[in-house]
């Protein structure tokens, strides 16, 4: 399929649905099929290591809204490839950057075919709650240690990360670089996992089904690497960055807690309820893990845009909904979205505020797919 025009690699990237049945009697909200990409790495080169001086920010605002983002030109084939590129930051402080190439697998799904690289192509203060605060403050380790509210993590640098595999956390790019340099910590990253606060090696005196909640700790696991794509990078919160404000953790020893898999965001009206879900730990709250749902009220094809409560702290939260999986005949949850910030967009000559995840789309699951598997053969369902 080499020489593919630009024109339809960019229909690529909006026709990915390959398999969505129409609602009936008995309608389930099911995962869609999708027909995935591959990004796999051209060329890698060192970096010199990064000055560790930008103060964390725990939220990311901009005032590109919804109708701002859907009159954005698409992207070409050159800008995608060096928008999903990546810098990997090591313990030791070093870096690389690494190029991608994207592919499309032949119908036989035995090679990967390359696409024709010459195709063209009012501040809010602290809250963000809206109205009465809906969310609900997590108590108790039969709940805090079960899924899913144990693929919760907490990051040093103060936000919210997700559980995606063995030894992987998914969270937001501004957690650990503010699209200029990393952040203050993140050459020592841990990533926290609460656990119950035992006193002399003996069980808390508290039990869950205690009125007063039983007192939790973090215990601490160092991050081994980072990958943040360079559209965080080259970008800002005010345009393009937001669209790729992700990034993934590696740890340097397994986690054995239950993690949620990624999966390729669906359209709203897909949604279960056009709803989503995400827990993590908003600042105003500390030491709780808080988990929300709420409704999307727009989209586009890289953001959602929502009105779920929430504070500093809980950015990085990975974005999930439960749907019916047809192949295994059961349900459920994947990571669909990381959130990310918020925004006051002009609607129409009014301000109006939103929450944003970024979503996770075809291209953006099989970079992150790949970070995690090293194989894009495993990264062929999204």
């Amino acid at each position: 399929m080499a020489g593919i025009p630009g024109l339809l690699f960019l229909l690529f990237l909006l026709c990915a649905v390959v398999q969505v049945r129409p609602y009936g009697v008995h309608w389930k909200p099911t995962w869609p099929a999708y027909r995935l990409p591959v990004i796999l790495p051209q060329s890698t080169h060192n970096l010199s290591k990064p000055d560790f001086v930008a103060e964390a920010k725990l939220e990311v605002s901009s005032t590109c809204g919804p109708q701002c983002h859907k009159g954005t030109p698409l992207p070409t084939y050159q800008e995608v490839k060096q928008y999903l590129s990546y810098e990997t930051l090591y313990a030791n402080g070093s870096r690389t950057e690494t190029q991608v190439g994207i592919y499309i697998l032949s119908n036989g799904g035995g090679g990967a075919q390359r696409q024709n690289s010459e195709s063209s192509g009012r501040s809010r203060r602290k809250r963000q709650i809206y109205g009465y605060d809906s969310r609900f403050s997590i108590f108790g380790k039969d709940f805090l240690l079960n899924y899913p509210f144990s693929t919760s993590v907490k990051l040093s640098t103060g936000c919210t990360g997700t559980l995606v595999a063995e030894k992987h956390v998914l969270t937001a790019a501004h957690c650990i670089h503010d699209g200029k340099t990393y952040v203050k910590g993140t050459q020592k990253l841990r990533v926290g996992f609460l656990k119950p606060k035992f006193k002399d090696g003996g069980r808390g005196a508290n039990s869950s089904n205690s009125a007063i909640p039983e007192k939790m700790k973090f215990q601490w696991i160092r991050v081994k690497r980072t990958h943040v794509p360079k559209g965080w990078i080259k970008g800002n919160a005010n345009d393009i960055g937001m669209d790729y404000d992700y990034a993934l953790l590696e740890l340097k020893k397994p986690h054995k807690r239950k993690f949620m898999k990624i999966g390729v965001s669906p359209p709203t009206k897909q949604l279960p309820g056009g709803r989503i879900h995400f827990s993590g730990y908003d600042n105003d709250r500390p030491g709780n893990l808080v988990y929300r749902f709420c409704d999307i009220k727009d989209e586009t094809y890289d953001l959602l845009y929502q009105q779920c409560d929430a504070q500093p702290g809980a950015s990085g939260s990975g974005v999930y909904v439960r749907m019916w999986k047809r192949q295994q005949q059961k349900w459920e949850r994947k990571i669909i979205g990381i959130f990310s910030g918020h925004q006051w967009v002009d609607v129409n000559g009014s301000p109006q505020d939103f929450n944003v995840a970024v979503r996770i789309t075809p291209l953006k699951y099989a970079q992150i797919c790949y970070w995690i598997k090293g194989n894009y053969l495993d990264c062929r369902e999204g």
